[in-house]
């Protein structure tokens, strides 16, 4: 080997490390933050990643992403946000109301775009759709507001039910009230007796399958909430155990043998957001960002479900569904 080839293989070998480090410190750094786990959210994460390579960041490639879990502990979310913000990320993407309104407690200018199924302009969480202004922007599916529909169908697929029995947690701040309240309208509106039950843990389903024995339900419409959204499996187990006719708003809860299930594409919404996250890294502002509206929703039966439960789906709602689960 030539004195000089050597020389510049041992300036290759020493050198390149170097530059590999202050290329990682340069990476943008995101802040993923999620109220729940992530054994419940990973195929969500999935889909933020998703929409961010579709903006040309790829994580460990250009891009860092801080993930920070609060395990459905909404205590732990404002020392979840401060670390963040100690780490300084460059923007932050959150998941639930809570997690919205620690980030804002703590008073950051640091960009944030959210995930929400909740009215982000009632919530305060922005001017307008159009124009949201401030350092928030993201996604809303809406899909709180179909809660009296659920109520609706699923007194289409079991006619004869009188009484039923609705699902809230009342840990969902601020919209634990709103929720119950809507679901409740509903159900008088049609005439059903109804009892709400609460959970906010895991170790609450325990009480809540008590309950249901109890209460002698035909039929449990879930409330919108992100502890439910990562806890479906669970949920539709408990159902199936109890032989009780259920609802909930996303298809996992449908293909994990509930019922049925109505509500937005929550991949959809995180995917969104990674779109989002990606195009504020690139330099645009939050404010200017419309907040997108999610306004598709999809009805899945599952039809084995409803066999075993001894109900016929009506020919015209079946007709209706988006997917039909055999």
């Amino acid at each position: 080997m030539k004195r000089r080839e050597f020389i510049t293989l041992l300036g290759g070998t020493t050198v390149w490390p170097v530059a590999a480090r202050a290329q990682q410190l340069a990476m943008p750094v995101i802040g993923f933050l999620n109220s729940e786990s992530f054994e419940g959210y990973a195929p969500l994460a999935t889909a933020f990643r998703q929409g961010l390579e579709e903006t040309g960041y790829v994580e460990g490639g250009n891009v860092v992403v801080e993930y920070r879990w609060a395990d459905g502990r909404y205590d732990r979310l404002p020392d979840l946000v401060a670390d963040l913000m100690r780490r300084q990320v460059a923007v932050i993407a959150a998941n639930s109301p809570a997690a919205l309104l620690a980030a804002k407690a703590a008073r950051t200018t640091i960009p944030i775009v959210f995930a929400t199924g909740y009215d982000p302009v009632a919530a305060g969480l922005v001017a307008s759709l159009a124009r949201p202004g401030g350092n928030l922007t993201g996604v809303t599916s809406l899909t709180a507001e179909v809660g009296p529909k659920r109520v609706e169908l699923l007194h289409e697929l079991v006619p004869t039910a009188k009484i039923i029995a609705l699902l809230v947690n009342p840990s969902a701040v601020p919209y634990a009230e709103t929720i119950s309240g809507d679901l409740q309208a509903a159900a008088r509106k049609l005439g059903l007796k109804f009892h709400v039950l609460h959970a906010s843990a895991g170790g609450d389903f325990n009480s809540v399958s008590a309950r249901l024995a109890e209460l002698r339900v035909d039929g449990l419409v879930i409330g919108s909430d992100p502890f439910f959204n990562s806890q479906s499996e669970q949920l539709a187990a408990l159902a199936v155990r109890h032989a009780v006719p259920a609802i909930y708003q996303y298809r996992k809860f449908a293909a994990a043998g509930g019922l049925t299930s109505y509500g937005g594409r929550l991949a959809d919404s995180y995917r969104q957001v990674g779109i989002y996250t990606g195009r504020i890294l690139k330099g645009e502002k939050p404010a200017d960002l419309p907040v997108v509206q999610s306004t598709r929703v999809e009805l899945i039966i599952n039809l084995n479900t409803a066999k075993a439960l001894g109900l016929e789906v009506p020919p015209t709602l079946l007709a209706r569904a988006d997917e039909v689960i055999e």
